[in-house]
């Protein structure tokens, strides 16, 4: 495979999930986004976000009384390490294991692992490789 430049923080502006039971989502969440190096950025009765994730109930205003289907999302890991500690951290809190943590085809150093939230998503944690960043993230100041 030839060498790629990937750009992160063009497309996605922040994704909604809505879930049957936001207590065990929270939990799985929580426990996810903890060792990805992630903090909560909000939470109310019906909903808890983090960076472009937001999570809430049926019931809150923007679902609109609807569950979301499945989905497939990928979180950025800083190192091998950290997809491992994400790996046992969401089968630990309420998830199930959809692909131990190892190398893939996608392309060479991807290293990734997969788990089923509590509601079936399919959610994957990934380590790039050795690669060189432009800047940690993208900062949206008002």
């Amino acid at each position: 495979m030839e060498t790629m430049e990937l750009h992160r923080g063009r497309l996605i502006d922040h994704i909604q999930l809505v879930v049957r039971n936001l207590d065990a989502s929270r939990k799985f969440y929580t426990a996810v986004f903890d060792v990805l190096n992630i903090p909560m950025a909000g939470s109310g009765d019906d909903y808890f976000w983090a960076d472009e994730l937001f999570v809430s109930t049926r019931d809150s205003e923007a679902a609109q009384g609807e569950l979301t289907g499945r989905h497939h999302l990928a979180f950025q890991a800083q190192d091998r390490a950290m997809v491992d500690a994400f790996h046992e951290a969401a089968i630990a809190n309420g998830g199930k294991d959809n692909g131990a943590p190892g190398e893939r085809f996608y392309h060479p150093g991807y290293y990734g692992a997969f788990v089923l939230d509590p509601d079936g998503n399919n959610i994957e944690a990934v380590y790039h490789g050795e690669a060189t960043r432009s800047a940690p993230s993208v900062k949206v100041a008002f």
